[in-house]
């Protein structure tokens, strides 16, 4: 229970500096362990394979009827067998699905033709056990790249699915997709449309090999509203854009990131395109994946702080990003994070080598609201003061270029030692 402790006590003091959209409530995670978290229609089942020793490793979450689907899938050219069998089930299927798998401690990637039969074979052993077809199911792996999946363990786990029902919780499921993360991250959001009530549950993984270029984790997605695929993945598109795209702890991307979601129909109006209940549901949407999404860079591999970069008054949004993204990668702003030290030349340098435009003589920088560089290169601020905010858990530094309509938000973390340590004994 003490990993479980460990979300609450991170994902309580998260929500509590939240501020949640409107026709939005978020639902007391203390009820996670209760099958009822998830959206009427949707159930999910854990098991502890062997992959990893001891540990939930292995989790199908499924639906009771056909699910409109919609994915976003890692840019990374070395991509993993279940990513490519994932989108050849998406066309296969019309983007109708009932189920998604997911195993943890092995990524199923740089395996060759080998990776892919046994990504086939976790769909099909998973439809088996569902009783529904192997193109309806999207598959997902995490962890360790370059070795076979141990197949006999996956498939001996499945089978005990056939024997229970699939009554495991949010955070069970949130725990079983975990590698090098602390702790298990998952959220749920009730939002009330002008017809009723429906619900947004997430569960997402990720603290290492995090960086904006899609999605840079796993993060699945369920709701029992009723929207059609072509509306679906137009939303999860620019809600990732805005959120797991808008993270970074390492600089990053791995080959099996993943961002899914099903939404289950039955019984409710369609949510229609230009509807207000669409302008409704996105805005939820959005700010669930956000709050996902700053919950990895929380657990960032070796992170003490979670940190928003935001850029305002640049030309244009593109430049805007360009320079966030910078600023939020780079290994030296984010060493002097953890330092708690006041180095705001390392910022206005990752910015100006960010490929954005603007005026040097222009910027302005800020720490929450302690004022450390004012245009034209004056600075004049209590180290003591700023020091006391770089020492907080959670801070927001504003860099602003001039008068433009640009504005971006990056949300980072700082790199300590720690973040080495995790990463030079992966395997070992």
């Amino acid at each position: 229970m003490k990993i479980l402790h460990k979300a609450y006590s991170a994902i309580e003091a998260l929500a509590a500096g939240t501020t949640w959209p409107e026709h939005t409530t978020p639902l007391n995670i203390r009820d996670s362990g209760k099958k009822q978290f998830w959206p009427k229609g949707f159930s999910a089942g854990t098991a502890r394979a062997g992959i990893k020793s001891g540990k939930r490793d292995l989790v199908v979450i499924t639906a009771d009827e056909p699910c409109s689907a919609a994915a976003v899938f890692t840019r990374n050219l070395c991509s993993a067998a279940p990513v490519t069998l994932s989108k050849e089930h998406l066309e296969q299927s019309a983007s109708s699905m009932r189920a998604i798998v997911c195993n943890s401690g092995n990524a199923n990637a740089a395996t060759g033709s080998k990776g892919l039969s046994d990504a086939k074979t976790m769909a099909e052993k998973t439809a088996e056990v569902l009783g529904i077809k192997p193109w309806e199911v999207l598959v997902s792996s995490t962890g360790v790249i370059g070795v076979p999946l141990p197949m006999e363990k996956i498939n001996d786990a499945l089978d005990t699915f056939s024997a229970v029902l699939l009554e495991d919780s949010c955070a069970d499921a949130a725990e079983a997709i975990m590698t090098t993360d602390t702790f298990p991250k998952f959220f749920a959001l009730d939002v009330s449309l002008s017809t009723r009530d429906i619900r947004i549950c997430g569960i997402a993984k990720g603290s290492g090999m995090i960086c904006p270029d899609m999605a840079t984790m796993l993060a699945f997605l369920v709701t029992n509203a009723n929207i059609s695929h072509s509306l679906l993945r137009d939303m999860l598109s620019k809600a990732t854009e805005r959120s797991f795209n808008a993270i970074t702890v390492d600089g990053d991307t791995s080959t099996n990131d993943m961002v899914a979601m099903l939404s289950r129909s039955a019984g409710s109006e369609e949510i229609l395109p230009g509807s207000r209940d669409a302008e409704i549901f996105h805005t939820a949407l959005e700010s669930l994946m956000t709050f996902l999404a700053k919950l990895i860079v929380r657990d960032g591999e070796g992170a003490t702080k979670l940190v928003a970069i935001r850029v305002e008054g640049a030309p244009s949004t593109s430049d805007a990003q360009k320079a966030a993204r910078t600023v939020a990668n780079s290994n030296l702003v984010k060493t002097a994070l953890h330092g708690a030290d006041a180095n705001w030349g390392r910022i206005i340098a990752a910015a100006g080598r960010s490929g954005a435009v603007f005026n040097p003589e222009n910027v302005s920088i800020k720490f929450d609201d302690l004022v450390v560089l004012e245009p034209g290169y004056v600075s004049d601020f209590s180290e003591k003061e700023a020091k006391k905010i770089l020492g907080r858990s959670e801070y927001t530094i504003t860099v602003s270029m001039g008068n433009g309509p640009g504005c971006a938000v990056v949300h980072t973390c700082d790199l300590s030692k720690d973040y080495v340590d995790i990463n030079g004994s992966y395997r070992t």
